[in-house]
């Protein structure tokens, strides 16, 4: 099973990272984070890379329900989506997989939220 789940899309890089916000709102996700990893790099490092940005996505009932259910999961909270040009040219949208991050933790209880979470992050990259 993948880490993660992705589609490369045929949009700009601004417009996916639009439609990403867009369809989130839908799924009832809200973005906590936006962090534009070529600009970071390129001030830290003085580095030219491409456009990627990873939104940090959070559904706060489920993110509640989670909570309740292991107290140290916002470890692995909020779910991380990237938007990045491919080397080869393209805009690939991906996100995490939270069947299988949630595999690492024992606790059975967790296996509902990620498969109904992991079903709202696919349909947000569908969306696309």
């Amino acid at each position: 099973m993948e880490y993660y789940h992705a589609k490369d899309v045929s949009v700009s890089f601004e417009e996916a990272v639009e439609k990403v916000q867009s369809s989130l709102t839908k799924e009832g996700f809200g973005v906590l984070t936006d962090i534009d990893v070529s600009a970071t790099l390129k001030k830290k490092l003085d580095v030219n890379f491409r456009q990627y940005r990873i939104l940090g996505a959070c559904n706060p009932p489920f993110a509640y329900k989670a909570l309740q259910l292991e107290d140290k999961i916002g470890v692995m909270l909020p779910c991380n989506i990237i938007v990045q040009e491919k080397i080869d040219g393209g805009v690939e949208v991906a996100c995490i997989n939270p069947v299988t991050s949630m595999q690492a933790v024992n606790n059975n209880a967790l296996k509902e939220v990620a498969l109904t979470i992991s079903e709202k992050l696919q349909r947000v990259i569908s969306a696309i």
